[in-house]
């Protein structure tokens, strides 16, 4: 039939259609063919056919892609100087570079510098691997692009996490730092880290011989770094080297966050006898360290360490789980996000040494804090003097809010009198049925909240509020395996006989409230950080879903203060400080506890507070701006780089300027009863 068709098709097109024959094959196909060319002659006559939802998607997509090529064609052809000369046309002239300053006072290069970078913000790449991550030898898995998280998260997971038992690289894994300056010149392509310093100290004079940088696994406790990978030692060796070729001049050492703890353990390691120690005697810090420049410090630690092993979270987490329920506790890319975040960060013993230290003696217990009274609404004018610009004359308003309670489960619980509190000791509680019957139903993602069980979530809540005293215990009980591990590693407490011989061993090291700073009596130490943005102090917390796989415990970002009140906010009760560390921690050592002689500070090493107000950028052309106190963004502070530069090419503290202090520190330092 289909070959007769053939044939006769010239003949049937000039001749009338004839109606089909209905049940014949033949008048099927006719019709068919009939429908095809009406719609294709439709088509050239130009009908549209229906916008569909896929249109609507690769229309929208060429247009981005377009906008994007279009944009990236303007950067790459405009001048060096066009944003430059924007920003000069909307604020006026920009100011010198503080490099580019001090070069036309005549200042050059004398004292060596050495770099020391915190937590995370060190490239780690690959040196051995899984068979799931072929093609990454020496690649990075952390900094740069992260572009393997995307491709292959759970390989990534697998290798950037450290065993379990041991706090070292798991059988077949070696994830190594990166060195050299660009270990953390920059922490992802357009992010400055140390790049804007190391600029501004080029322009002086300054060069790879006279520059170090420090670099070292921030995954590992600081002991393990020098058992692994001999790390401590070689900064030994390096700073011996840049004195001696140098003409002798010291070492001026800059370390930033999480590094300033690092270094702390340094100075103790290097003075210490072997195998512990460094063996460079107790006068090596005086023969080879001019001045230790601490940015950023979180010296008595920080309150976001404690959400962050408790519930894989902060603030800007929880407040993305209150806008997106159910989507950080969902199966993403094959990851089920905060549980594999967890699961990671709690093998990293790094994250351990920064849990508040000195207990409530420091931090303040159920009823009071160093901090009571202070108002997140206002903001204190500025000044260039010592705590005799603190009146302890000012007067604030009351606020019912309790910084000493570090977690509180409800906010009834953050603002009620202890006295009110009906609480519940939570460490004999007998741990119930597992969260997880089956490893299948959560992916093997193991963490200790597995085995506490709901009997054991329930004690937990029980117990209302927890102190900076408590929290150890309240990790103790549901994380037994990682204090286990951490404990050898670091202590938290306050030392009542700094004689006593237990304080030799390398645990109580980075703890300035157990251990003495070296006898280095023409050393100088000096505090810097941001001040003016509200930074986490304490945590409102709630029972989260009764899911089998879920964290049991999340912020409570519904919590927030009444009455104008503005210090609690999303469950965080803000206080003053960098946006991650709070003044207490960054200023207190440095404003009381090392201040003269003192028995954490024998010698009598001068110590200075250099803070830096915090000041927004003025429009987006200025990037991350001048003039920022932010935790990382006050690397690119130009005030904090000029102070850097002048103590490099030979100034003191007092040159100076000494102490630059704008918030209540010397006020809250005195107010804690710390014998000295």
């Amino acid at each position: 039939m289909s070959l007769l068709r053939r044939r006769r098709g010239p003949q049937i097109q000039q001749q009338a259609p004839s109606p089909p024959i209905e049940g014949s094959s033949l008048g099927s196909a006719a019709g068919s063919d009939k429908d095809d060319k009406e719609k294709k002659a439709k088509e050239k006559n130009g009908v549209k056919r229906r916008w569909s939802c896929l249109d609507s998607c690769c229309w929208l997509i060429g247009c981005i892609c377009t906008l994007w090529w279009l944009l990236l064609f303007l950067y790459n052809a405009m001048p060096p100087s066009f944003p430059q000369y924007v920003t000069e046309a909307i604020t006026g002239p920009m100011p010198d570079p503080p490099g580019v300053k001090l070069q036309k006072e005549g200042l050059r290069v004398r004292h060596p510098v050495v770099f020391v970078p915190g937590i995370v913000t060190g490239g780690l790449e690959l040196w051995e691997g899984h068979h799931c991550a072929d093609g990454l030898f020496r690649k990075r898995l952390w900094g740069g692009t992260f572009g393997e998280v995307y491709k292959r998260p759970l390989c990534w997971v697998e290798h950037m996490s450290l065993d379990n038992e041991t706090g070292l690289d798991p059988p077949g894994v070696r994830v190594r730092p990166v060195t050299g300056l660009v270990a953390a010149d920059y922490f992802a392509p357009g992010y400055f880290v140390w790049a804007v310093l190391i600029a501004n100290l080029a322009r002086i004079g300054y060069e790879e011989k006279t520059m170090y940088m420090a670099a070292y696994d921030w995954r590992l406790s600081f002991q393990n770094t020098e058992v692994r990978d001999q790390t401590l030692s070689r900064i030994k060796s390096n700073i011996e080297l840049m004195v001696a070729t140098n003409g002798g001049n010291k070492v001026v050492v800059i370390p930033h966050s999480m590094g300033v703890l690092y270094f702390l353990h340094f100075m103790k390691w290097v003075e210490a006898p072997s195998p512990m120690g460094g063996g460079g005697g107790v006068d090596w810090c005086a023969k080879h360290i001019k001045a230790v420049m601490n940015i950023g410090g979180p010296f008595l630690g920080v309150p976001k360490a404690v959400t962050g092993l408790f519930s894989a979270e902060a603030k800007d987490v929880a407040v993305a789980r209150a806008i997106a329920p159910g989507v950080l506790d969902s199966d993403f890319l094959g990851l089920q996000t905060l549980r594999y975040v967890m699961h990671m960060t709690r093998t990293w013993d790094s994250t351990m040494s920064m849990i508040p230290k000195g207990g409530d003696t420091i931090w303040g217990g159920l009823d009071w804090s160093p901090e009571d009274g202070y108002d997140c609404n206002s903001k204190k004018l500025k000044s260039n003097d010592s705590h005799d610009s603190n009146s302890e004359n000012e007067i604030f308003p009351p606020s019912p809010l309790n910084y000493g309670r570090l977690i509180s489960f409800g906010k009834d619980v953050a603002e009620m009198p202890s006295s009110k509190i009906e609480r519940i000791d939570f460490r004999d509680a007998v741990k119930g049925n597992n969260l997880a019957h089956t490893n299948a139903s959560c992916r093997d993602v193991w963490t200790e909240y597995h085995e506490l069980g709901w009997g054991g979530v329930q004690a937990v809540a029980d117990c209302k509020a927890y102190t900076a005293s408590s929290i150890l215990d309240l990790f103790h009980f549901v994380a037994p395996k990682m204090m286990q591990r951490g404990s050898a590693h670091f202590s938290y407490g306050i030392a009542e006989n700094l004689d006593d011989r237990k304080y030799n061993h390398y645990k109580y090291w980075s703890n300035p409230l157990e251990t003495k700073l070296p006898y280095a009596p023409d050393m100088e130490i000096y505090s810097m950080y941001g001040v003016g943005i509200p930074t986490e102090r304490a945590y409102v917390y709630k029972l989260s879903s009764s899911s089998e796989c879920n964290i049991p415990f999340q912020i409570d970002a519904s919590a927030v203060g009444e009455n104008g009140q503005s210090c609690l906010q999303g469950g965080v009760l803000l206080v003053n400080g960098d946006e991650t560390v709070p003044v207490l921690s960054s200023g207190y050592m440095c404003a009381k506890a090392w201040r003269g002689k003192t028995r954490f500070n024998p010698s009598g090493i001068k110590t200075y507070i250099r803070e830096y107000d915090h000041a927004p950028p003025a429009n987006l052309l200025e990037g991350r701006g001048t003039q920022s106190g932010a935790h990382v963004d006050i690397m690119g502070n130009f005030a904090l780089i000029e102070d850097i530069i002048r103590v490099a090419a030979g100034a003191t503290g007092e040159d100076l300027g000494a102490d630059q202090v704008y918030s209540d520190i010397f006020k809250w330092s005195e107010r804690i009863n710390l014998p000295l």
